[in-house]
């Protein structure tokens, strides 16, 4: 199955599936970054945006918020939930912005969806153009180099009568730009099961890599992947938050 398919599919579940994500933390902490290293503006966009969360957490801060998401039935969603926000229908690797903005995030590993490493260049590339100067491009990553392929993580929860049990771990084969994100959903209602199985591709980028990548573009300051506290990358974790600020 499809990722678009997967995801539209169960659009009106997906929060339940993102239970266990502290929106508001990440939030927070976007905010935070744009404050101490950016311009201290506050028009936002959100790549990758699903359905909404972020962006109705920093428009709670202030923030003229925008997203694009590749998924119609999301930003449907989106809209529902934060109608003070505008979504538009694109590609995070091709998109445009009708004004320069300060702050762009893109949380929940969503940057590799770009799949391939010239797309993460595009993508790059494009935020680089949408922001204005001293802005903030705001995103966690993964390094290729440190995947388990052994590791997953799995919760549970009910909506509706049913009982869902949702699990994801990344796969990556040691070598190339490709590695997959692995998604596995069960919805149970009385004695009915459902199951949604997907794997699709991800770019597989090692921290030092992207690094390279952004360098042209950016000052690139890469932390711990903890929302509690700025820590800066210890070298050795595998999970990161980027913080790019626009040269």
């Amino acid at each position: 199955m499809s990722e678009t398919i997967l995801y539209t599919d169960l659009a009106a579940c997906y929060d339940l599936m993102c239970a266990d994500i502290d929106y508001q933390a990440q939030s927070d902490t976007a905010h935070r970054l744009q404050q101490i290293f950016g311009n201290q503006g506050l028009r936002h966009l959100d790549l990758a945006c699903g359905t909404g969360p972020h962006i109705s957490h920093l428009i709670d801060r202030g923030y003229a918020s925008m997203g694009i998401d590749l998924n119609q039935p999301m930003l449907d969603i989106a809209q529902r939930h934060c109608p003070k926000a505008q979504f538009s229908q694109q590609d995070m690797c091709d998109f445009t912005v009708s004004a320069p903005v300060d702050l762009i995030t893109c949380f929940l590993y969503s940057i590799h969806y770009s799949a391939t490493v010239e797309r993460l260049k595009d993508c790059i590339k494009r935020s680089h153009t949408a922001l204005e100067a001293k802005g903030v491009f705001c995103f966690n990553s993964v390094d290729k180099t440190k995947i388990d392929n052994s590791s997953s993580t799995s919760h549970t929860a009910k909506q509706g009568g049913s009982d869902f049990i949702f699990s994801s771990k990344w796969f990556y084969c040691g070598e190339g730009e490709e590695q997959s994100l692995k998604l596995s959903i069960q919805k149970t209602t009385a004695n009915n099961t459902q199951s949604w199985q997907d794997e699709h591709p991800m770019v597989a980028v090692s921290f030092e890599e992207l690094r390279a990548l952004l360098s042209p573009y950016f000052d690139v300051h890469i932390f711990e992947h903890d929302y509690e506290k700025l820590v800066p990358w210890n070298r050795s974790s595998g999970n990161a938050l980027f913080v790019c600020v626009k040269l």
